[in-house]
This record gives C-alpha cells, structure tokens and sequence, in this order.
C-alpha cells in the first residue's frame, strides 16, 4: 500500500484495515449473510495480528486493545466458518499453550482422523491457515495450529521462547490428541514452516508419537547468525520479544543455545525438508548440514534458484501435506 511508506505506518495502517474489515463484517452478520460475514471476520483478525506484529512491546495498550479483537473475531469466524474448529490449550508449567484444532468439514461421527500439527515462522500465528483449500482439511486430516512459546496468545500469557521449550510443546499437543476421540493417535504428523522448521524438527526429536515431519523454508543454522544479524532488522527485534531480552548483546548469547546439532539423529521418523537453494534467511550449507545428521528415511527439495520465499506457497503446501498422507497411511 501506498499509505506504507516506513515502519511505524505498518500497525496504524492495518489497524485501519483491519477495522472496516470488522464493519463489513459485523454489518453483514446482521443481515444474515454467513458466508459473507466470516470472510471479512477472517480478514479483519489477520490484519488486526499483522497490526499487532509491529510492535514488540509487553503492556502497550494498542497491542493488548488488538489482540483481544484479534480474539473476537476469529470467534466470530469459528461461529460462521465451513468446517469444525475448536479452541485448545495444552498444558505448560503453570500457564498453556493457545491453539486451534480444525476438523475437515464433512467429518463423521465416530471417525478417527488422521492429524498434523502445525508450528508456522516467527512472523506466524495460530490463525494463518488458508480460508479456503486448505491441503491438510482437503485430504481428511485434522489440523492442530500451535501458537508456541514467544507467538500469538502464547505470547500474551508471558510464555517466552527458548531453545528447548518446544520440546514440551510437542509431548503436550501428542497428549492432548491421543485423548480425543476423534483422532487417530497412531496417524500424527508435524509440519514446520521457516522457524517452525527448527521447533517441529525438534519436537520431532523428542516426541515418537510423531509418524512424519515436514519443514519448509527451514531455518537450521546454529545459533541463527545469519538471521539475525544479515538480514532485516525485524526479525532480531521481533525475537528479542519473543524472547523476553531488551539487551541485545544478552540476546546474541542466549542465540547461541539454538542449534539442532546433535538432535536431527534423534528423529526416528520420515523427514521431509523443502527448501530455496538462495535462502537467505536459512542458507543451503547449515540445511545440508542438518539433514545429513536425520538417519530415518529422508527427502531434501531444493528449488534452484529461490529465496527463503519459495513461490506458489499452496502448491507447495499441498505437496508437502500430499507427502505425510502418504507416510501416515504406510
């Protein structure tokens, strides 16, 4: 948009945004214009968290007025939505964990679903999933969207990201999902997408209830140097919230704990590993790396060429989920 033109715009502009979207939204709800009203609820709660993205404070009251409009109209989009989802929180220390359990619409009582859980990039939340076609609905698995440690309303509760802490993470989402009824628990997947990549290869790691994994866009290099420090500013600010620092020389040690060295050999199950051979945010060196150490079955794609962007971003998707179908059915 034009009305971008720096940094600060960014909040102010979506929030905008983000608010005729509630409008169009609300006003559409009330004449009974269902399909209607949950696109723009839909809408509305993602510009309301890439409002809240540009601001990497605790207690400011703009980002604590967003995220609970980010809440509200993400209820109002389950209300209205095409397909069962449900909100969950998974056990962490004193606190939890926030996520959201997508059933594929259509499901039958009774049926026990496959399902994958979802850790998305540092710049994700929990309600990023396609409104529409999502690949893993579409194939009949369930779906459980994490916010983890440092994202979203996990965040919000004062839940900090470590390099370790996603190890809990994946022993209380295999937990939760053996419990339910509707989930198969021996059909459990993971999918990681650019930092998720290095949570869910670790909870991977950790949790053999895990029957596949699949990252994309990874970013695997020790100590994520490139990250932060090559790259945009953003994402160092942004996971120095995330991580609770305000020092940054304390944050670049506390950066030095994130490695997978040594952990990718403890990955029992199939790994699939999608990424651009010019990623600049994940370089090829420290990917290779990293897989070379996975000793189950594996798969590295590179697209010649490509950044840490990898383009046509659904079809991709929908590829990787068509790859853990065929993993969790043998």
């Amino acid at each position: 948009s034009q009305k971008v033109q720096k940094f600060t715009d960014i909040p102010r502009e979506f929030h905008r945004a983000a608010q005729r979207r509630e409008e169009l939204a609300k006003k559409a709800d009330q004449e009974g214009h269902k399909e209607f009203a949950r696109n723009h609820y839909y809408i509305a709660c993602l510009y309301y968290v890439y409002a809240v993205w540009g601001i990497f404070e605790d207690g400011n009251p703009k980002r604590t007025a967003w995220q609970e409009k980010i809440r509200a109209c993400y209820d109002a989009y389950i209300r209205l939505a095409d397909h069962p989802i449900e909100r969950v929180e998974l056990p962490f220390e004193d606190k939890s964990v926030a996520a959201l359990l997508h059933f594929p619409p259509g499901t039958k009582p009774g049926e026990r679903l496959p399902c994958v859980v979802s850790v998305q990039g540092m710049d994700s939340v929990k309600e990023e999933i396609a409104l529409y076609g999502e690949p893993f609905l579409d194939r009949g698995i369930a779906l459980l969207a994490i916010d983890p440690p440092g994202r979203g309303e996990t965040r919000s509760r004062g839940i900090m990201a470590t390099a370790f802490n996603c190890d809990q993470i994946g022993k209380a989402a295999c937990d939760y999902l053996c419990g339910r009824s509707e989930i198969d628990g021996d059909r459990l997947a993971l999918f990681g997408w650019s930092m998720g990549s290095y949570w869910g290869t670790r909870m991977a790691a950790t949790e053999p209830r895990i029957k596949a994994c699949a990252v994309g866009a990874p970013c695997l290099e020790p100590s994520h140097h490139t990250l932060f420090n090559r790259a945009s500013p953003t994402y160092k600010l942004n996971f120095m919230h995330m991580a609770g620092y305000d020092d940054e020389r304390a944050f670049d040690e506390f950066a030095k704990s994130f490695s997978l060295i040594g952990v990718a050999s403890k990955v029992s199950c199939p790994y699939l590993v999608v990424t651009g051979e010019d990623d600049e945010l994940g370089p090829l060196e420290f990917t290779q790396q990293i897989f070379a150490e996975v000793r189950s079955p594996k798969r590295l794609v590179v697209f010649e060429g490509e950044r840490h962007s990898i383009p046509h971003y659904p079809q991709v998707r929908a590829t990787m989920a068509d790859w853990l179908r065929d993993r969790l059915e043998g």
